[in-house]
Order: structure tokens, then sequence, then C-alpha cells
């Protein structure tokens, strides 16, 4: 039985960042089960993308049971200052660095370590892996396996994505939604500006617009006193445009995510922002630039978790491990994808959130410790359900 340090080790070598394929992880995975005999099954990317979540059973073949959730992919390394390379597992002061070791490959290992303790009981209810592509850009993988619950494969009652949160009960998550923002205006030389419609220039326009409706948003009924921060919040993250400095810019694009508090969606910020471009932005341009367009579009929509006061998978993970507080999570999971396909779902897994993104990311060795014993107790449920 390999110990799930070792997995993990072996996870955190593939740089499964979310660019890139996930294919050579997820056929380790199989191999892993393959050899207790777990038949598993791909999903893959309908795009055409050389990407695919994994699903595996365990226990009897019947609809119900839990779902144990986690994502293969990672966020880039590139210009953080790692002191040890990020895709070796390096053990130092009781913690296990490594890009994923908390965000959620320590969680993914876990699951895999326990399989064969999984197989020595006769479970009554079934235990399920779903291990899932392209979470980081957008849970953008998750919802096709999910489509396949109830149709080519047993829908579980429930639903625990192992997302770190020091194995702290994440009842509800924020939803976010990201968007990409397109302007298009004319290029000129620049020192001729009369004869351009700077792209760039009514990007920033946009910018200031959207900081000013976040601002508006801190003020809303769509606060939520569960989250940090309590309203919801807009970020532009990745502005890209112009050709050169001595070229008026034609295009520019921004890409900018809303994280929303449940009860709370993109139609609070949208309309705003269209407003705006089509009274202010776009007739600037469109005076000297009658082809000139700026376009809107959605690239990833995540929905947030709801409270389920009293719901299964709370009222399951409070029983497994004591704990009577429940917390709400700024950052969005896969745990609302599953509720809204009719899965009990709950946050609950080891590693710290803080640790994720960051260089030289790390699991304490205790979290790991944490995490195994919450594992055991789940299946001794799965035995005696």
């Amino acid at each position: 039985m390999q110990s799930a340090i070792d997995i993990l080790e072996r996870l955190v070598a593939f740089a499964s960042v979310s660019a890139r394929s996930n294919l050579d992880l997820i056929q380790w995975i199989r191999d892993c089960l393959g050899e207790h005999n777990v038949k598993s099954d791909l999903v893959p990317a309908p795009d055409g993308q050389p990407k695919a979540n994994l699903w595996a059973s365990i226990g009897p073949d019947a609809p119900g049971g839990l779902v144990l959730s986690g994502h293969t992919d990672v966020v880039p390394v590139e210009g953080q200052p790692w002191t040890s390379d990020p895709f070796t597992l390096t053990r130092r002061d009781g913690r296990l660095y490594g890009r994923g070791t908390s965000d959620m490959k320590g969680f993914i290992a876990l699951c895999l370590a326990l399989v064969p303790e999984m197989l020595a009981r006769p479970l009554k209810v079934p235990i399920h892996f779903a291990f899932s592509y392209d979470e980081e850009v957008g849970c953008l993988g998750a919802p096709h396996l999910i489509a396949e619950l109830g149709r080519r494969f047993p829908k579980p009652a429930l639903a625990i994505i192992g997302e770190p949160t020091e194995l702290q009960l994440g009842t509800r998550h924020k939803g976010c939604y990201s968007f990409e923002t397109e302007v298009t205006g004319r290029d000129a030389h620049s020192s001729q500006t009369h004869k351009g419609a700077n792209a760039i220039v009514a990007a920033a326009e946009i910018v200031a617009e959207l900081d000013r409706i976040a601002e508006e948003l801190k003020h809303s009924t769509f606060n939520d006193a569960n989250f940090e921060p309590p309203y919801p919040t807009i970020n532009v993250g990745r502005i890209e445009g112009g050709t050169a400095v001595n070229i008026i810019a034609r295009h520019c694009t921004l890409h900018w995510d809303f994280r929303a508090t449940p009860g709370a969606d993109p139609s609070v910020v949208l309309p705003k922002l269209e407003s705006f471009v089509a009274a202010t932005v776009l007739p600037r341009l469109q005076r000297v630039a009658p082809e000139a367009a700026i376009v809107t579009r959605p690239r990833a929509h995540v929905p947030p978790l709801a409270d389920e006061p009293g719901g299964a998978a709370e009222t399951l993970v409070k029983f497994l491990t004591g704990a009577n507080q429940t917390v709400g999570l700024a950052f969005a999971t896969e745990a609302g994808q599953f509720q809204q396909a009719g899965l009990s779902a709950i946050v609950c897994g080891p590693g710290s959130i803080l640790q994720a993104h960051q260089p030289d990311e790390f699991i304490e060795l205790s979290q790991m410790a944490a995490g195994e014993a919450f594992l055991r107790k789940l299946i001794a449920w799965a035995q005696g359900a």
C-alpha cells in the first residue's frame, strides 16, 4: 500500500497547470486504481483539448452514496520566487512543499492512498471519485462529468469537495463569473491622435467604471456577513492591448471577474457596464471610427454554494468531524455545480487556502494526518450506513 505522501510526490511531479494537458496525470491515477482492480472512466473535454475528467466507484453499484471531488490542475509558477523546485515534493519543518500540495493534490493523494481500506470493507453505500480538469480557469471540466450523473454513472446523494479548508465545514461560497471585454478602435500614427480611436484609453474608462460599480457593491443589499469580504467584488486581472508606443492602439482586451454572494448574479453588474459603454465610451470612439466596437463575452460561470441548513452533506460532515460551526468561503469551487445538479454539497479538505497559488505552497503534515483520519471515519460511515 502506497502512503499518501508517496502518492502526493508522484502527483506533484506532474506539472498539470491548466494551460497544459492533464492526461498523463489522469493515466497515472487510472493505473494506480487499476492495480487494485478499480475500474475508472474518462469524460474527455468536448472541445478536443487533450484533457479529461476521471470517474471511479468503490462499493455497491447503486445510486446514492457520496462523491469525493478534486481538481487535477494547478496554477502556474512562472514569476514566483520559489525556494525549491515547485514540481518536486520537498519536506521540511513539518511541511510538504510543492505546487498543488494544498490546492488540491494532497486531498487526491489521501483518497487514492485509502482505496485498499475502502475495498477491504463491505461498503453499504458507494464512494465515488470525481477528479476534474480546468477548475483553476473557471471550473470548466466538472460540468461535463456532472452531466453524466444519473446517465452514464450512478448519481450520488452527497458531494464532498476537498478544497483546502483546514477541514472546516464550508457550507457556502461565492459564485465566480469571469468576462472578457474587447475594445476595437482605429489605429493611426501617434502624432495624429485626432485620426485614431485609442482602444487602450477606452478600456481604461471601462476599468474605472468597473471600479465604480465595485465600490457601489460594497453598500448593496447583497452584503453577507458570512463572507470575508462580505460584499460582492469585481477584479480586473489582466489587460492586453496596443502594438507600439508610436501607434494608436486598435485593440485592447480586459479580463475581469465578478465574485457574487449567494443571491447576486452578473445582472447586478452587466447592465450598468453596458449602459455606460453605450452612452459614454462607444460614441466617443465612433465619432472618429464608425467601425469601433466594444463587446463583453462571458468566459466562466461558477455558481455559488448556497447554505443547506440541516442538509445531508452538512449533517454527515458534522458527524464525522465533531464540528459544530460552519464557514463561508470567499473562493469559488465546484461545489455549487454539484448542488445545482441536485446533490447535497459541502467543501471540506486538508490544507489552507492561504497557501493556494502562492510561491512555496505547502501543506502541513498534521493536515495530511487529519485528512486521513477524516476519510477513515467516512469509510467507516459508508460501511455502516
